[in-house]
């Protein structure tokens, strides 16, 4: 099922399938997020829970016992049910069931709120501990954004920029996850880097984590336009684009967790940035995307 929301001439879409925002366009018509296109990648805007990214062997620990999750999560996957909605907002909870207890054997509630603004739209996601023991999770935002926005525009015509200057290396991942010792440099005392193909092919993704900048911008160097991304709380931003395949579209992902780094416990309580909630605790990350 998809939902509206509209506010001063703007429009947003919701698909209950994974709480997803699938569509924001401006009062132009213009829209910003990535159509899905299989020919380069089906997905659009997926929330990332209870992982982010890749285990090793696509397998992990639970309370002792072995089990398999694919990349990034059920949470996505799943339906929500909406549990409220105005003309510019909507909500939607996801809570345990059988399925999901057979992968994630905890009680939670996970509260996904979608929001239009004066200049774009704002996610939050809050995961409750409905449990008697604690509830370990990682979470994570993948948002696609179309790149190029306009006509006669390239991707290799944008560029993404941060607030301050940046010196800070890209962790490297590869079959078996990330080793921290495993890095390239990328930002060297700048504020900017141009967008090339040749990134993502040879990487795949760009991982940084240790940014000072909590908001960065994907901008043309044409035209002006794109977005802004503000993610504060999050130790880790990523970008994306599908590799080989010269994508219109680049993700712009926070994270609160990581693929398999090299080290890391077994259980799912030792990943990096896991977030480990008490009975009855609640925690919300959030992100906004402002239109330029």
């Amino acid at each position: 099922m998809e939902l509206e929301l509209k506010r001063g001439g703007r429009t947003a879409r919701i698909t209950t399938l994974g709480a997803e925002l699938v569509s924001y366009r401006d009062e132009t018509g213009r829209e910003y997020i990535w159509s899905g296109d299989p020919a380069y990648w089906p997905g659009r805007n997926p929330l990332l829970f209870p992982i982010v990214g890749g285990l090793k062997d696509g397998k992990i620990r639970v309370k002792g016992k072995e089990v398999s999750m694919e990349r990034h999560g059920f949470a996505r996957r799943r339906e929500f049910t909406v549990t409220g909605q105005g003309e510019d907002w909507a909500e939607l909870t996801l809570e345990q069931d059988e399925a999901t207890l057979a992968l994630y054997p905890w009680d939670f509630k996970l509260t996904v709120r979608q929001q239009l603004t004066d200049g774009g739209f704002a996610t939050s996601v809050t995961v409750t501990n409905t449990g008697k023991e604690p509830l370990p999770y990682c979470v994570g935002a993948h948002t696609g954004f179309r790149c190029p926005l306009d006509e006669g525009e390239a991707f290799t015509d944008y560029e993404i920029r941060f607030p301050q200057k940046e010196t800070c290396k890209t962790l490297v991942p590869d079959g078996e996850g990330m080793d921290w010792n495993r890095t390239l440099p990328c930002l060297e005392d700048t504020d900017t880097l141009p967008l090339e193909y040749h990134w993502f092919d040879d990487l795949d993704t760009l991982i940084f984590h240790g940014l000072k900048s909590q908001s960065v911008r994907l901008v043309s160097r044409k035209s002006g336009h794109g977005v802004q991304v503000d993610f504060p709380g999050y130790p880790i931003l990523a970008f994306w684009t599908m590799p080989h395949k010269q994508a219109p579209y680049l993700c712009i992902e926070p994270w609160h967790g990581a693929s398999a780094i090299a080290g890391e416990g077994p259980e799912l309580a030792d990943k990096a940035f896991c977030i480990t909630l008490a009975p009855g605790e609640s925690r919300t990350l959030g992100y906004q995307v402002t239109t330029l």
